[in-house]
């Protein structure tokens, strides 16, 4: 099962290649990881997405509190948090092909971020099972290049992960 842990950690040179360094030695896959600074620059939040039963989890949360440098690790449930992942699609375009492509966009509330004689690149921000969809209906089309941002996610509602509570 996927899981979304949010951690804020100390905005210091070397904490990600910690926190990267413990999944490393234990042997946890991370399937996606975002970081930014949060509205306090002297904390970042880290947004790691990774898969593992319910135990690996437990032992994922521990292994981060043990880090110096983490504040607060919150994993996120599905049903209380929105996600979003950015992505960029260049495809594969004629002339004849542009207006189709430009109205699967429009469905998919995309955006054309480039438009060439010979391809159309389109930006996404949506959850993760849309954009695979999104990119599969591009595919026959010609997909000529891919690239995704690591999941963002905040929690649902008035519940934050803050320094604050």
């Amino acid at each position: 099962m996927k899981h979304t842990i949010s951690v804020l950690v100390e905005n210091h040179a070397g904490v990600l290649a910690r926190v990267a360094g413990l999944f490393a030695r234990r042997g946890f896959n991370i399937d996606s990881l975002a970081v930014g600074v949060t509205d306090d620059v002297n904390i970042s939040r880290i947004t790691i997405v990774a898969d593992g039963s319910d135990y690996t989890l437990e032992q994922i949360e521990k292994q981060l509190n043990k880090l110096i440098d983490v504040i607060k690790v919150k994993t996120l449930a599905p049903e209380n948090m929105v996600s979003r992942e950015l992505i960029l699609i260049k495809v594969s375009c004629s002339p004849k092909q542009r207006p189709e492509i430009i109205s699967i966009c429009e469905l998919a509330h995309g955006k054309i971020s480039d438009i060439s004689a010979n391809s159309i690149t389109v930006e996404i921000s949506d959850n993760t099972n849309a954009l695979n969809n999104f990119e599969e209906l591009l595919r026959p089309y010609g997909i000529k290049e891919i690239v995704r941002t690591g999941t963002i996610a905040i929690q649902k509602g008035e519940a934050a992960v803050s320094v604050r509570n």
